[in-house]
């Protein structure tokens, strides 16, 4: 047994069998760093969830909630909740400045709907990066690790039938070594496929809030007058623009 094992493997493989443990390895390590990465963003979002939202709609004017999104902490391209508020406020004010030459073409509503639009797609293809990797992992890791265990039983065979050794002892060894490649193809395949889902879900129910908080911002915009919502009796306390 002592010639058997990982290590040798290792100590035995040709180029192709080291080349797809290391790509293996690689992919390990790249799946498990969208994970982390991408797990502490959607925990920081959904404390911005959380929080920052709620404040904002219980501001005293728009500057002030501006201010408790924590512009002065962090920038839009962190925050998506900042950037659909700054997003509509220089909507707004481009088109209220620009009325002469665009009321006949493209309405307020129209326009903001459009530029927060534009905003979400940017917030939802950042909050989505580095999920591909983890989707051509999952998808390709089995694949590259059935590859590995083909050509070592493939070059396994061959030296059997080489030495004319053909008893069980002699055939499970290098079999079994060949195998080791199909299971590290499933040991990096599962965590990227299992953390793609949970990614994905996480992001979809952030990207709902997202919405609801745009929607809330046009109608702030458009009409410029005070929201109001009898939802658990609580008030949309941000005042109108006007003010």
């Amino acid at each position: 047994m002592q010639n058997y094992g990982i290590a040798h493997v290792w100590a035995q493989g040709d180029f192709v069998t080291r080349g797809i443990a290391v790509a293996l390895l690689i992919m390990s390590v790249l799946s498990w760093t969208v994970i982390i990465l991408k797990s502490w963003d959607v925990m920081r979002l959904r404390r911005l969830t959380r929080s920052a939202e709620k404040a904002f709609w219980h501001s005293d004017d728009f500057a002030d909630g501006i201010r408790k999104l924590g512009r002065d902490t962090s920038s839009p391209a962190d925050n998506p909740f900042l950037a659909l508020a700054l997003s509509g406020q220089q909507a707004a004010d481009h088109h209220h400045e620009t009325q002469p030459h665009l009321h006949d073409r493209m309405d307020v509503s129209d326009w903001i709907t459009r530029c927060l639009k534009d905003t979400m797609d940017d917030s939802v293809a950042r909050m989505q990066s580095g999920l591909a990797i983890l989707a051509s992992i999952g998808s390709t890791a089995p694949f590259v690790g059935l590859f590995g265990t083909v050509w070592g039983i493939y070059h396994a065979l061959l030296t059997i039938g080489a030495t004319g050794q053909s008893s069980i002892d002699q055939v499970a060894g290098p079999v079994g070594e060949a195998l080791i490649m199909t299971a590290f193809g499933l040991f990096v395949a599962i965590p990227a496929v299992l953390g793609y889902n949970a990614l994905t879900r996480a992001n979809k129910a952030i990207v709902s809030k997202l919405n609801r908080f745009a929607h809330g911002l046009h109608a702030f915009f458009v009409t410029g007058v005070r929201l109001s919502s009898s939802r658990h009796g609580d008030g949309l306390r941000l005042a109108s623009r006007a003010d």
